[in-house]
């Protein structure tokens, strides 16, 4: 902690009687002045502003220079103690009926005495030094959560591959478990990850026309499983027109039912009930969401939590950290998508957590497909990246979509691999040595004929709107963020190798003319 003491000057003080003219010859002398304690016995009775003084000294210099400072000092001036936090007295200085345009403060010990002056603009540029580098730890913080959430991934790859192995059934049991923990987490990360971009008003929604069935679908499809093999069961209902579409950020609905469901699963086994309705309100369309459960437990605990799961109390229990973070980020969600979370115990047993929210109706919406499709045919995909766990990961993606695959390390070898011309797509990771994924993208598309139309696909922790752009106009045509979610990744190579079959069939009928 930055106290004051370490910010103040500890300059010998002023006495009620000294001359205006003698203190003005001082704060001549040192130009950085701002100010000067006045001090009677130990204890501060006044403060004299720099510019203050000096400005009366123009306009009255001769009048003012023989009378005592006593006469124009500031006689209530600012007065904190020389222990307290500096972050703190900043924040406190917008809450204070002191002005703030008063430029310096007095710092005394705990008995009151005089120790030093400060100036304001010293104590926020520390506040504002501070700040940089509280953002800058946060970003670090962040940048090593996706790396992490990335060798998760790797590990979740691995896993996945050791499962279609011939295993004893111990090795197969230690597989999973392996497996279980890797993406519990990474779920964790990540919903770490949101909830501080959330506090930085950075948590991003993506609006699109969704039908609110295939989301209904979605919840039983993922949980109910899960829910089997812990001894529970669930059960989802949809209550609406079956062909509803709005416009809403799916993803971010989808993982708030995946919080809520969890953080029930969580209280021991139960009966539990996700209940999604959707009723015409005037121009748009009110969507009511539930989670009930009937599950045992201290019910004033599990409200607690659920409804302040960031305090003290709710953090206590270091193994509900994983849950209560997962909460906070559901109601962070809520709020800014315009219903706020809402618990209420059951008559009997349980909790029941729920939403309602108002949202524009979309036009028609295709149903969404189970399992993605990639292509009708099998492709040939060059992964370019200089991490190995990352080149396992696509090369296991690329696996389950029935596509085969080659590997480069760096931008060098992949323009040297792309040259034949045998990829039907190419994978590209953007930070690599020698040569990055943006100088091989624009090598690639420099070439003729089939190589420089390869599709181009960017997989990188950084896509941020101004840097999907710059991969864009180096000639890419679509970004896969990092950690690869499968799901993400059939719908991008379903797309871009769809595009490619119809331009090497138009490439075939205008040869043949």
């Amino acid at each position: 902690m930055e106290t004051l003491s370490r910010l103040i000057d500890h300059r010998a003080p002023i006495s009620p009687a000294t001359p205006c003219g003698q203190v003005a010859a001082l704060f001549d002398a040192e130009p950085a002045l701002p100010a000067l304690a006045v001090v009677e016995g130990a204890a501060p009775v006044g403060l004299v502003y720099r510019d203050v003084l000096k400005g009366m000294m123009r306009v009255a210099g001769e009048t003012l220079a023989t009378q005592p400072i006593a006469n124009v000092m500031d006689p209530e001036p600012r007065i904190v103690a020389a222990d307290l936090d500096a972050n703190a007295f900043v924040m406190a200085l917008a809450e204070s009926p002191t002005p703030i345009h008063r430029s310096a403060y007095v710092a005394v010990d705990g008995a009151g005495r005089y120790l030093g002056v400060g100036g304001l603009s010293s104590l926020l540029e520390s506040h504002g030094r501070r700040q940089r580098e509280a953002r800058d730890a946060m970003a670090l913080v962040e940048r090593m959560a996706v790396d992490v959430g990335a060798h998760l991934n790797g590990v979740m790859a691995i896993t996945e591959r050791l499962e279609h192995q011939r295993l004893t059934p111990d090795a197969s049991a230690f597989v999973r478990a392996i497996g279980d923990t890797s993406r519990d987490m990474g779920e964790t990360l990540s919903r770490a990850v949101d909830l501080h971009r959330s506090a930085q008003g950075q948590l991003t929604f993506k609006l699109a026309p969704m039908r609110l069935r295939d989301l209904a679908d979605a919840i039983e499809a993922r949980w109910a499983p899960r829910a089997q093999e812990g001894g529970s069961m669930l059960l989802v209902s949809y209550d609406g027109d079956p062909e509803c579409g709005v416009e809403a950020d799916g993803d971010r609905l989808l993982q708030v039912f995946d919080i809520l469901i969890e953080n029930a699963l969580a209280c021991g086994r139960g009966l539990i009930e996700a209940r999604l309705t959707a009723r015409a309100e005037g121009a748009k369309i009110r969507l009511d969401g539930q989670v009930r459960d009937n599950t045992e437990g201290h019910l004033e605990e599990r409200l607690a939590r659920v409804r302040d799961p960031l305090s003290a109390v709710s953090l206590r229990d270091h193994s509900e950290l994983a849950h209560c973070v997962g909460v906070a980020l559901a109601h962070r969600i809520m709020r800014a998508m315009g219903g706020p979370l809402a618990a209420e115990p059951n008559r009997g047993a349980g909790l029941t957590v729920g939403f309602s929210l108002s949202v524009a109706p979309a036009a028609a919406v295709e149903a969404q497909e189970a399992e993605p499709a990639v292509a009708g045919r099998a492709a040939h995909i060059l992964i370019v990246d200089d991490n190995a766990t990352n080149r396992m990961v696509a090369e296991a993606l690329c696996d389950m979509f029935e596509c085969t695959s080659e590997q480069a390390v760096d931008g060098v070898e992949a323009i040297e691999m792309a040259r034949g011309g045998r990829f039907d797509l190419i994978l590209m990771d953007i930070k690599m040595p020698r040569m990055d994924g943006i100088a091989a993208t624009r090598a690639i598309r420099e070439m003729s004929g089939r190589p420089a139309r390869t599709p181009i696909v960017a997989l990188t922790a950084n896509a941020d709107p101004a840097d999907v752009q710059t991969y864009i106009a180096a000639g890419m045509q679509d970004v896969v963020e990092k950690p690869i979610k499968p799901e993400r990744l059939a719908v991008v190579l379903s797309a871009l190798l769809s595009d490619e079959d119809d331009q090497d069939a138009e490439s075939g009928h205008e040869a043949a003319a």
